[in-house]
């Protein structure tokens, strides 16, 4: 009974808080193990890396070198490798090279190639990492005290039927790390007081359930890394007393119904990292005190709807890595004991939140995506805790996303409204140009406002995200802000795509009768507006064929889903960003080079504009400044498409960054770009501010007429040149003016 007690504590400290003593030891996060009983926790990485991590030691203990799960359980059966050789030994024939404890022998690495001659009063022997190869009849006949035997590491290829027998004491046998291929049935008949037998890392392929005859008092079974590609139809029927059953690792494809028949005492099953694709319903059916329950990386991909119907003791269940293609409306509804539930890497394409109500007791869950964790607000630890944008806590989980988005507001907001109000009340030669660069400064705006928004409700949710995910995403307001963030986005771009060409049409076919009115630029902006207003109100026409379009992630912005995204949002997503975008934006890069060669060319032809290098390099850097700001919009999102499109799982913060920063990187810049760094919008500010000087600015501008400046932000999209009024750019420019 007080091993028993002592199995069940071990247990519960993998992954629950628990008291004894008084004494509470800390609950630590998956991939964490406490130091004790200390509250501090330390990465997986650090146990029993021989440095002193925790200050108390308690990083460095059971550190046995035993596979699987039997080093968690070293303190039950003592550690083997710590012997102290100073201690009186009771033991009266041993080789001389072996290491004595009491009763408790050690020959590790001791070259044995046969199981040595020893006192008959011998308790525990260790054998590990010799050269024992076979093991024959009735070769621990003699030592009837044994009650642990080690024989890791051996090679042992051959045991034989009688090569335990007359062992009626022994509780604990390790044959892990060998070379076995097969195991005859009644090989541990004898072995009536066994509690722990571990088979770890043997080829056997195939086992019977007569091979477990005799086992009445087994416990704990292990079998981790076999090749076994199929259990007995009741693997239980002589081991009633099995408690804990470990078959990680191997080829097993499928389970009956009456597999688990007779395990009536499990309490703890492993059956991870096999082949299994189909689990019939009752499997499980049997298992009333089942606690905990890892079916993880196999080849599941349904699963029936009652599966755990059964199982009302469950507290673990790892389903994690499995291809599922969909889970049932209450596959959980039946575990009310639950207490952690693992479907990492599993797309749940109908997930809701009645599939994990029913689960009161449930404090920690994993899923892929962070954004499933909205569906469990009632659960305490859920990871991933962030999806790179928000966190359990907050909208927007990183600091510097949370002073960005007010910065980037802000420059945006105010920039495109100063040039509306500037170019208001200045008067432009070209009007047409002019009205064309306030409708996009309107457009780049509604990104403002956008990220305004952004940074209102992160406020407003701050420290409590969590508790409104769901609602926030599913709500109106989310949906609205995603429809102001694209309706802009698609504006702008048209609207550069639409100004791009028209210079184009301008400097490289100067003689063009290209020209439109203020009519026709009306129509064309309306035209605009309608076209943008409709690539971002279609998701809401159908929503069963979008889904929640813009209700994703915390921003609202249709960027990057997951595969569970539905195919009509697939498709058109990848239509607008990979379609639209991507040829608007190859549209803008050949125009300006084309239009930069044209530019060259005719500077080469013309002698007197050949002294104006200057002139030249400043027309570079200003197409190379307007071609730059857009490759820094658009590349960062067209490549996460096209990796989307490849389903390559894409970091969330990577999505953050874009969506934050640099999607809103034409907003912010295009009032500058086009307005404010004008040579023309400079002057005429200055003159506003320098009224009582006009009059010789006036005299000053005449005298040096031979260099004037025409405004430059003509029709396209960017910002034209400074182009000497004395050589063929007269010709090219001023008919735009």
């Amino acid at each position: 009974m007080l091993f028993v007690l002592h199995f069940f504590l071990l247990i519960n400290v993998k992954d629950f808080a628990l008291t004894k003593s008084n004494v509470v030891i800390p609950l630590c996060q998956k991939g964490y193990f406490p130091c004790g009983n200390m509250s501090k926790c330390l990465p997986r990485a650090f146990h029993c890396d021989g440095v002193d991590d925790c200050g108390n030691g308690a990083d460095e203990e059971n550190c046995g070198d035993t596979s699987g799960w039997t080093t968690i359980f070293g303190t039950v059966h003592g550690n083997v490798d710590n012997v102290t050789v100073t201690q009186e030994c009771f033991l009266s024939q041993y080789p001389q090279h072996c290491n004595c404890k009491e009763t408790e022998l050690e020959c590790v690495g001791s070259d044995l190639r046969m199981v040595p001659t020893l006192s008959c009063n011998v308790t525990s022997l260790s054998l590990k990492k010799n050269k024992i190869h076979s093991l024959p009849d009735k070769v621990f006949i003699k030592y009837t005290e044994l009650e642990k035997i080690y024989l890791q590491y051996n090679c042992l290829s051959h045991i034989s039927r009688k090569a335990f027998f007359g062992l009626h004491n022994l509780q604990v046998l390790y044959l892990n790390h060998n070379c076995i291929t097969s195991l005859k049935p009644g090989v541990f008949r004898d072995l009536h007081q066994l509690t722990w037998l571990i088979l770890d890392d043997n080829p056997i392929s195939r086992i019977s359930h007569r091979l477990f005859a005799g086992l009445n008092s087994l416990f704990f079974l292990s079998m981790v890394n076999n090749y076994l590609e199929a259990l007995p139809k009741q693997i239980c029927t002589h081991m009633p007393q099995l408690n804990w059953m470990d078959l990680e690792g191997n080829r097993i494809k499928r389970l009956r119904n009456s597999t688990f028949v007779s395990c009536n005492s499990l309490t703890v099953l492993f059956l991870p990292r096999n082949q299994i694709d189909f689990v019939p319903e009752k499997t499980f059916s049997s298992l009333k005190n089942l606690g905990e329950l890892d079916l993880s990386s196999n080849m599941m991909t349904e699963l029936p709807a009652h599966l755990f119907r059964d199982l009302p003791r469950l507290q673990k269940l790892n389903l994690s890595s499995n291809p599922l293609l969909y889970l049932h409306k209450n596959p959980f509804e039946s575990l009310k004991q639950l207490q952690s539930l693992d479907l990492e890497r599993i797309e749940i394409p109908n997930i809701n939140t009645r599939m994990f109500q029913p689960m009161k007791n449930l404090s920690h869950i994993y899923f892929k995506n962070f954004r499933y964790c909205s569906y469990a607000p009632h659960v305490r630890i859920c990871m991933p805790s962030t999806d790179g944008i928000s966190s359990f806590e907050d909208l927007l989980a990183n600091n510097i996303l949370r002073v960005f988005v007010w910065v980037i507001a802000f420059i945006t907001c105010f920039g495109n409204l100063f040039v509306i109000g500037m170019r208001s009340f200045i008067k432009a030669e070209n009007t047409t140009h002019a009205l064309s660069i306030k409708v996009l400064c309107c457009a780049d705006c509604l990104m403002g406002v956008y990220l305004l928004f952004i940074g209102f409700f992160d406020m407003k949710y701050r420290g409590q995200y969590q508790k409104y995910a769901l609602l926030w995403m599913e709500s109106v307001q989310c949906r609205l802000m995603g429809f102001l963030a694209m309706l802009s986005t698609e504006v702008s771009v048209l609207l550069l795509t639409y100004l791009t060409v028209e210079k184009f049409l301008v400097i490289v076919f100067p003689f063009s009768n290209f020209r439109p009115g203020r009519r026709q630029t009306s129509f064309i902006l309306i035209c605009i507006w309608v076209v943008g207003f409709l690539i971002a109100a279609i998701p809401f026409w159908d929503e069963d064929y979008f889904g929640n379009f813009y209700g994703k992630n915390g921003v609202c912005f249709p960027l990057y889903y997951d595969q569970t995204e539905e195919i009509g949002s697939k498709g058109y997503s990848l239509g607008i960003f990979l379609g639209v975008n991507l040829l608007a934006f190859l549209v803008i890069v050949f125009s300006y080079v084309t239009m930069f060669c044209s530019i060259q060319k005719t500077a080469v032809q013309t002698s007197e504009v050949r002294t104006h290098i200057g002139q030249e390099v400043a027309v570079a850097k200003r197409f190379f400044f307007i071609v730059f700001s857009d490759a820094i919009c658009w590349i960062p999102v067209f490549v996460v498409k096209i990796l989307s499109l490849f389903q390559v799982e894409i970091p969330g913060t990577i999505t953050s960054w874009i969506v934050i920063f640099f999607l809103p990187v034409n907003s912010a810049l295009n009032p500058i770009l086009y307005t404010l760094t004008t040579s023309v919008f400079k002057d005429k500010l200055k003159q506003l501010m320098h009224k009582h000087r006009r009059k010789s600015i006036f005299k000053v501008k005449k005298k040096s007429s031979s260099t004037s400046i025409v405004w430059t932000d003509d029709s396209s999209s960017l910002k034209l040149v400074i182009l000497n009024k004395i050589t063929i750019g007269e010709s090219l420019m001023k008919p735009v003016s």
